[in-house]
């Protein structure tokens, strides 16, 4: 088979998860007026109308700035800022109307076209709009009359639900209009939270401007909690416990709001107000939508609300995880064969490391009876996450467990991986220095190396 056609095939077969898992949920994509200033919209809604396809139901929120400066220039005009807020006069917000009008025209043109050598080709995509915002003036703050620019009031969810439900993509420009019938000039980025919020959206994803939230080592950072993300607005630098090139590292990195901070501060918000995830993507990255979407580390930072990876106990339905996670291992000869019917009764005793709904791994506590001492076995870590210290924050909580369970000592049978665990506190002991149960069934044709860790109370108390 051709080599591009095999990386074809090796992709949707790895994104058919991603594409089930998107299949009816609601996305919100917010992205700045620059998108079309810069020409460079058409890679984008190949992408969107690729989503839409998939079973996505899609909303979004399209900025106008650019466009907006465009026509206030031509006018020798200007948008005055005052404490960080815009002020909107009447000249300035013919120029938003003008430039909010020709953006829509401009995407609902690009969603329409089907040229037979594109993307689009035979598509028949639908792009509705409409009065689904209800806004309010910001008023007179400290002395300062802000005119028409304004402020959420109301989201019409029944209303863009509708059009999703009719299969449009639903599209929600940063123009606001009070029950008296006045026009407001709006942040297209608390458009996007708001509507996300209302339409308890599945995701909120802004695309902006400028680089990727980057460690102190310039390596991308993968994900943020919100309490990290919070961080990093007030600090301007913030602390990560993740990152790209290193997904998943106990060790905190800094990182830079600096270009992101709006959507940054929006997408605290968002979390905060029930959206369960936010992505933040460089929007000058092409396909940046689909490698976030459709691929296990995606290619921006996701901010949530608890972190993206989670040490748990193990359940039932985790079975088949660690089975595809061990049987490599098993294979050749580093760890003794379990049967599924061993796993199911030793599974209580498991704790798993769930990435996105992925097992990436996995280590075991076995009580021994009678003694102080608990086997710790089965410690595996998922090939493509080895460089992110998940062993060692696995056998921290494992620990952690043993001690909270009241065992003094973890001990441990290995063929290849003795000097890993002597690096973390393991050391050599005798096959009489067990348990005599597990003594019993010492397997002598394996001739396993026995190491035994004595435990100490972490600094935190946790035990």
């Amino acid at each position: 088979m051709d080599e591009q056609i095999t990386r074809l095939v090796r992709w949707f077969r790895h994104s058919t998860p991603y594409i089930h898992a998107h299949r009816g949920h609601t996305f919100v994509v917010s992205f700045g007026g620059e998108t079309l200033a810069a020409g460079e919209a058409a890679g984008l809604i190949h992408d969107l109308a690729l989503l839409r396809g998939l079973g996505v139901r899609l909303v979004l929120v399209p900025g106008a700035r650019p466009q907006v400066e465009q026509r206030l220039n031509a006018r020798g005009a200007a948008i005055e800022y005052v404490n960080g807020l815009r002020v909107t006069n009447p000249e300035a917000l013919a120029c938003v109307r003008d430039a909010v009008g020709s953006v829509r025209l401009e995407l609902e043109a690009l969603f329409s076209m089907g040229l037979g050598n594109s993307p689009m080709a035979g598509l028949r995509l639908q792009v509705a709009s409409g009065n689904f915002v209800t806004a309010r003036p910001l008023g007179i703050r400290d002395g300062v009359d802000y005119q028409h620019t304004g402020e959420v009031r109301r989201i019409d969810a029944d209303a863009i639900r509708a059009r999703l439900d009719d299969g449009a993509v639903a599209l929600v420009s940063p123009l606001g209009v009070s029950p008296t019938g006045e026009q407001f000039n709006l942040y297209a980025e608390d458009v996007a939270v708001s509507v996300a919020r209302t339409l308890q959206a599945d995701k909120l994803i802004y695309l902006h401007e400028g680089s990727q939230l980057v460690d102190r080592h310039d390596r991308p950072v993968g994900e943020l909690t919100v309490e990290e993300a919070a961080a990093c607005l007030s600090t301007t630098t913030c602390l990560s416990s993740t990152s790209r090139t290193e997904p998943g590292s106990s060790g905190q990195a800094r990182c830079s709001a600096q270009g992101v901070a709006p959507q940054l501060e929006r997408a605290i918000e968002a979390c905060r107000s029930g959206v369960p995830r936010v992505h933040l993507l460089p929007r000058a990255m092409d396909g940046a939508l689909l490698g976030e979407l459709f691929t296990r580390d995606g290619v921006g930072t996701l901010i949530t609300p608890r972190p993206f990876e989670q040490l748990r106990t193990a359940r039932v339905g985790d079975i088949s995880g660690v089975l595809a996670l061990i049987a490599p291992l098993e294979r050749d000869g580093t760890l003794v064969e379990r049967t599924r019917e061993r796993l199911e009764t030793e599974i209580e005793d498991f704790t798993v490391m769930e990435r996105e709904g992925t097992v990436v791994a996995c280590a075991a506590l076995h009580p021994l009876a009678n003694s102080a001492v608990a086997e710790l076995a089965c410690v595996v870590v998922h090939p493509e996450y080895r460089s992110g210290h998940r062993g060692a924050r696995l056998l921290e909580s494992i620990e952690q467990d043993a001690l909270r369970a009241g065992y003094e000592q973890l001990c441990v049978l290995t063929t290849r991986t003795a000097h890993w665990f002597r690096e973390h506190g393991f050391e050599p002991a005798e096959v009489d220095d067990l348990p005599v149960s597990r003594q019993a069934f010492y397997n002598l044709a394996r001739g396993s190396q026995v190491l035994v860790k004595t435990l100490k109370p972490s600094a935190h108390g946790d035990a």
